[in-house]
């Protein structure tokens, strides 16, 4: 009987600091037995967001080896051919992206930027816990999904459906 396929599954956001980290690090922990998350921006902060770092480790998520990259070192040849692409952010939505190699499913899976969030340290670190809690439940959803079963069509409606779970801030929650 042949393995079940590790499919494999790019979250993008502009600066690669926090919501598509929090993907990366969620789908490789809950579901690393189907999945291999990776995370990149379209402009790259160049650094893990301190309180991204601080929740994950609060969650006993792991951080070793996170580094906030840019997208386009999964558009080279040789990087892991992706399945899936996931923008989080309105903006990574918006930009062109480059080339995936292997035509992946791509949706917009828009959620708030924590690191814009403004006020107390209490109110920050709020708006970093509710993306946490919001990729959570899409990777939830996500994993869930009987992919060996499900044709491509009804996948990318599963896929917007997601989308526009709690906490979006998609109106349509379109594929990116």
């Amino acid at each position: 009987m042949p393995a079940d396929p590790i499919y494999n599954v790019l979250f993008l956001c502009t600066g690669n600091s926090a919501r598509s980290v929090f993907g990366e690090v969620l789908i490789n922990a809950l579901a690393g037995h189907r999945f291999r998350g990776f995370s990149a921006g379209s402009h790259p902060r160049g650094d893990i967001h301190p309180m991204t770092l601080e929740l994950l480790r609060e969650a006993g998520l792991p951080t070793e080896g996170l580094r906030s990259k840019s997208w386009e070192e999964f558009a080279l040849a040789g990087a892991p051919v992706m399945d899936f692409v996931f923008t989080v952010c309105d903006e990574a939505a918006g930009e062109p992206c480059p080339i995936w190699p292997g035509q992946p499913m791509t949706a917009h899976w828009g959620i708030e930027d924590p690191a814009r969030a403004v006020g107390s340290p209490l109110l920050q670190r709020a708006a970093f816990r509710n993306a946490l809690d919001h990729m959570r439940n899409r990777v939830a959803a996500f994993s869930a999904l009987p992919l060996a079963s499900i044709d491509r069509l009804a996948l990318r409606t599963k896929l917007q459906e997601i989308g526009r779970l709690e906490g979006s801030t998609s109106r349509t929650g379109s594929a990116a």
